[in-house]
């Protein structure tokens, strides 16, 4: 039993499996994850929410432990067996004493870009060469491997053409296990209960596909590359941190051919083509002001966690069944810093001292919700219509502003111009943007059925729950 009582919202991992509840009993997995809607006056007992199946029950406290946030650590590796440049013999002396499938991969001394699988197998040290063939990885040239930890995951359930499987990681010194950590953490799936579907994207890092995760549904991003999968571990760390109404969900990670992040799906897609495809007819101004307000929401919270996004664009903001804009793509998102690579930077989003210099903060970011703002209330046209990307550049730097979309009330092309200050420290916060945006929502009344279904008028008072 917990040390201290739940608070409702709380997310647990269940400890064990209970298939066979009485009645009022909630039915669960080892490993599910649920959340405590409330704590029963029996206090050994809380009733939650099943996550994947969307029921509600009675449980345990004894069944549960609670969810943790994965901390951001640089020793946090998806590949502890990875050596680096070692030489065979120092290989050897890693995997001593002898004990069959102990296994690590080194680079290659005498081949320069190919890698070693070294595994220990009765007195001695095998070597395979892992060598590239038409950009995937193999050693027998039957067997092939889109990066090192699919070849490590097959051989350790299939010896096929080497000596053993591979049973034991000999772990680099100074790292620490991914997999261990999500584990022990709580948020590492069982691929087991994942089927993937149909693509429905197409990141910078990978395909995005839609899934079910014991029957719910789910996005899944897929990264196969090591090295990008690696990078991405910081921002898995980031997202298991973040629980807003609008931000998007992270459900968990899966290593499997390198990295599957599972997050909830988001039937209606992304803001741009929700507009586009629907237009005046279907969504008035009230609707707009409320997707706008989703978003300043959801910013906020980013904002007070020093959380900055770098790529904020009505692309990125995903539409739910119930119409709730969710902000989602945090493969850019950073603790605020400076200089970051700007080659692969959405320059008519991006504010002038982040182009220029590599400054991004949450300023920057309400450079970017200025433009959101734009392209919300044009229907979701392109900024900067018929203008290069050299000529935006340009043209920002001399001062120019873009006109307001046709229609849009005059108070919203106000709060642009704000977000659009050339001296960031002059732009509002997001908690101001969202006050103001809450403030033109209530004059402006309740909002038409949208999306050709019946829809709630939109809340007029603005809420931080997550």
């Amino acid at each position: 039993m917990p040390s201290r009582r739940w608070a409702p919202g709380t997310q647990c991992i269940t400890k064990c499996e209970h298939m066979r509840p009485k009645p009022g009993e909630l039915a669960f997995h080892k490993g599910d994850v649920v959340t405590i809607l409330e704590a029963c006056e029996n206090k050994s007992w809380y009733r939650a929410k099943h996550h994947a199946s969307g029921q509600e029950g009675l449980l345990a406290a004894g069944a549960l432990r609670e969810r943790e946030a994965l901390s951001a650590d640089p020793k946090l590796s998806l590949m502890p067996w990875f050596h680096g440049k070692i030489s065979g013999q120092e290989a050897v002396q890693q995997l001593q004493p002898p004990e069959d499938g102990l296994f690590l991969v080194r680079e290659s001394a005498r081949h320069p870009g190919d890698y070693v699988l070294c595994v220990s197998f009765g007195r001695d040290v095998i070597h395979y060469r892992v060598l590239h063939r038409e950009g995937h990885l193999t050693i027998d040239e039957v067997v092939c491997f889109c990066n090192l930890m699919d070849m490590v995951e097959h051989y350790s359930k299939d010896k096929g053409a080497i000596c053993t499987k591979l049973v034991k990681p000999k772990r680099k010194q100074g790292t620490k296990s991914a997999e261990e950590e999500l584990a022990k953490a709580g948020w590492l799936l069982n691929l087991q209960h994942l089927t993937l579907g149909a693509q429905i994207g197409e990141g910078e890092f990978g395909a995005v596909l839609q899934g079910e995760y014991l029957g719910q549904k789910v996005a899944v991003k897929n990264i196969k590359c090591d090295v990008t999968a690696q990078a991405f571990l910081d921002e898995t760390a980031v997202m298991t941190k973040m629980q807003h109404k609008n931000l998007v969900r992270l459900l968990g990670v899966i290593l499997h051919q390198g990295l599957y992040i599972v997050m909830e799906h988001v039937s209606k897609g992304n803001l741009v083509n929700f507009l586009r495809t629907r237009g005046r007819a279907l969504v008035n101004t009230p609707q707009l002001l409320q997707f706008s307000l989703h978003v300043a929401e959801g910013m906020e919270y980013l904002e007070s966690k020093k959380l900055v996004h770098r790529d904020l664009a009505a692309r990125n903001i995903l539409v739910s069944e119930d119409l709730v804009a969710k902000v989602s793509d945090f493969g850019l998102a950073k603790a605020e810093r400076k200089g970051l690579d700007s080659s692969r930077l959405p320059v008519k989003w991006t504010a002038p001292e982040a182009l220029k210099h590599g400054k991004f903060s949450s300023k920057s970011d309400v450079w970017s919700f200025g433009v959101l703002l734009w392209e919300v209330f044009s229907y979701g046209r392109a900024p900067y219509p018929k203008m290069s990307l050299k000529e935006v550049s340009e043209a920002v730097e001399k001062g120019y502003r873009m006109e307001p979309p046709e229609g849009c009330p005059g108070p919203i092309h106000a709060l642009m111009g704000s977000c659009w200050e050339a001296e960031p420290a002059r732009r509002p916060p997001f908690r101001k943007l969202a006050e103001k945006l809450a403030r033109e929502l209530r004059s402006a009344g309740p909002s038409a059925p949208s999306g050709g279904q019946d829809a709630d008028g939109p809340t007029l008072t603005r809420s931080q729950e997550p």
